[in-house]
């Protein structure tokens, strides 16, 4: 299958995001605060929006919350925070998208689960309210079924219809069968009363990595809608670092996705922007996008058993990660900077040569002589107490070579070309 054979062709604009059609898959996140309480939120908006997340979600669950939306908005604005705000709305939000129509037209996107719009008969009409309102202020919904909040009419439907077939169906396969029957007729229904087929993006979530593999690959073959991606909790730490990137990368590999979201827990106190980084981190690995630097480190072993090497690869990151908002603006394309940083003679001068810049230590016990190679050619030796400082001075000087004055956010340098004048201290 080619790369993004399967991505939607149909592109929905949130805000000034386009989502789908081709476009680059988006990072997307969502805040933890209180939305009532507008500094908290307006502060963890922002630290999301600066970590790289492109569209923001908050919960809006009350009139509290509603009526706190467009100062939330105001606030961004004013320092100059782009970031679209999503509204999630779950068994009110017809009340309070009717109610608040400031609220409305603030948010760039409303969430809309279709098992939570209202139980029984008044299921339809809720949900065409919100449908209207999106209508008249021109914003797109993202119909999002959970798994966890499935409809239970429809379930409970489809379970007594498979209950009198002849060979049933397993439990599994009827549950997700409600799943996309739940996504794809609320989608049927909101066009039916006039929301463009561009302003909707399905969403159907689990929390296992293979239940989410069926689901999404089903869902894209039924459908042209952008389709956002995302366990629905994922857990803490590893495990929800690694239990998303198994569901996320094999869906992506395939071209399925069009905007993610890592729904990680996090510890007690601890930065929401984690899940934007992992994120990030699952795009790059797939060659998808480029938010930074890619650094290329080894895991060390016994020829390494010292703490230079640690020490060095810990400070050339955080090096690189300080230097990237003043880079980003002055240097386009230097997302695509491969840096090696290795610490040993085995691996280490092969990886720095497939690196546009790239240094080695020799091993543990020597001399800590380190070879730097610049576009797969030997450059310097650097040796010292010195090293890392040098290294970065490097990191700057071949930047401004290949990123800076406009002509190099092409590509690669050709590496016979004439090369920047380096620090040199030879061994």
């Amino acid at each position: 299958m080619q790369p993004h054979a399967r991505r939607a062709s149909v592109t929905s604009y949130v805000g000034h995001v386009p989502v789908g059609g081709g476009q680059p898959i988006v990072v997307q996140s969502m805040t933890n605060t209180d939305t009532r309480d507008v500094l908290a939120t307006v502060a963890q908006v922002g630290a999301l929006a600066r970590a790289g997340s492109e569209i923001v979600r908050i919960t809006v669950n009350d009139a509290g919350a509603a009526r706190a939306v467009p100062e939330i908005r105001a606030r961004l604005d004013d320092q100059g925070i782009a970031a679209p705000l999503v509204g999630d709305f779950h068994y009110n939000g017809h009340i309070l998208l009717r109610d608040y129509p400031e609220t409305a037209a603030a948010l760039a996107k409303y969430r809309i689960n279709p098992g939570n719009v209202g139980p029984g008969k008044h299921h339809d009409t809720n949900f065409v309210t919100m449908i209207e309102v999106a209508k008249a202020f021109a914003r797109p919904v993202r119909i999002g079924v959970n798994w966890g909040s499935l409809d239970q009419a429809l379930l409970t439907a489809l379970m007594d219809e498979n209950a009198g077939r002849a060979e049933p169906l397993p439990a599994r396969e009827v549950m997700i069968e409600a799943m996309l029957r739940s996504a794809l007729d609320s989608a049927e229904l909101a066009e039916k009363v006039g929301l463009p087929h561009d302003h909707i993006v399905l969403s159907a979530k689990v929390s296992n990595a293979r239940d989410l593999w069926d689901v999404y690959r089903r869902l894209a073959a039924r459908c042209d809608y952008p389709l956002h991606l995302g366990l629905t909790e994922a857990g803490m730490g590893v495990k929800g670092a690694v239990s998303s990137s198994a569901a996320l990368a094999v869906l992506l590999a395939e071209g399925i996705g069009d905007t993610i979201r890592v729904s990680l827990t996090p510890a007690p106190g601890a930065p929401r922007e984690r899940e934007v980084e992992i994120a990030q981190e699952v795009l790059q690995a797939l060659d998808l996008r480029r938010f930074a630097p890619s650094v290329t480190a080894c895991p060390g072993c016994g020829r390494t058993t010292s703490t230079l090497f640690q020490e060095m690869a810990r400070d050339i990151q955080a090096y690189l990660k300080a230097q990237m908002p003043a880079w980003k603006e002055r240097y386009p394309g230097v997302e695509d900077l491969k840096v090696a940083v290795m610490g040993c003679i085995v691996n280490g001068p092969g990886e720095s040569k497939h690196a546009d810049i790239g240094i080695s230590l020799p091993g543990t016990g020597e001399s800590p002589k380190a070879p730097v190679y610049r576009d797969g050619a030997f450059v310097t030796t650097l040796q010292g107490d010195t090293i890392v400082s040098d290294f970065n001075r490097m990191l700057d000087a071949y930047v401004e070579a290949r990123f800076g004055r406009g002509g190099a956010s092409e590509g690669p340098l050709d590496r016979s070309a004439g090369r920047v004048e380096l620090p040199t201290t030879t061994g």
